[in-house]
Formats: structure tokens, sequence, C-alpha cells
């Protein structure tokens, strides 16, 4: 019998060991050697993070969506914060094909995930 706890860290090793990971870690590292891009970049995370929660609680806050939007063109226009968004993205796509991958064999229905 398989121990799935083994075939998890297997997974997490090569995760680790992915493309998308290098570069989301350098990126990330990059951005963050700068005191002020690493507080926008943080407080972007805790604006998106509200912003969703307000969405699944079914209040939208056009304000709150609009100072997103505004911080996130304000991030684009620094090059190290935006090759981290980017790259954060591209490790966050992966995570979510994997996560997919593993509904799919149990017969999970994953609909609602999907944008």
């Amino acid at each position: 019998m398989t121990n799935i706890h083994d075939k998890a860290r297997e997974l997490a090793a090569a995760l680790h060991e992915s493309e998308e990971y290098a570069q989301y870690s350098k990126a990330r590292e990059a951005a963050f050697e700068n005191a002020t891009t690493k507080d926008l970049l943080k407080q972007y995370r805790k604006m998106q993070t509200q912003a969703q929660a307000a969405m699944i609680a079914g209040k939208k806050d056009e304000e709150a969506m609009q100072r997103l939007q505004h911080m996130g063109e304000i991030l684009q226009m620094d090059a190290k914060a935006a090759a981290y968004l980017m790259a954060e993205y591209r490790l966050s796509t992966l995570l979510s094909d994997v996560y997919k991958i593993l509904g799919e064999a149990i017969d999970l229905d994953l609909s609602a995930l999907e944008g």
C-alpha cells in the first residue's frame, strides 16, 4: 500500500525544485530587498485578501476594489515588484493545477474554484 504522506513529501520536493518556485524565490528576494516595495507588496496582499473575503460575504466594495487596482498599477511600475507578482502568479497556477489533478483523482467537485 502506498504511503500518502511519503508521496506528498515527494511532491513537495518536486515543487521546491521546480522552475516556477526557483523564479518565485529569486523574484521575491529581489523585490523584498527594498523595504518600501516589501511594505507595498504586503499591503497589496492584505487588500487582496480583504477584497476576496468581502466578495465571499457578498459585500462588493467598489472603493476598495479601486484602491486595490490602483495599488496593483503602482506595483507594476516597479520592475522587481512586477516580476515578483508574475512569478507568484505562475507558482499559484502550478499549485492550482496540482490541486485540480488531486481532486480529479478522487472525484472531488472543484467547479466552484474555477474562474
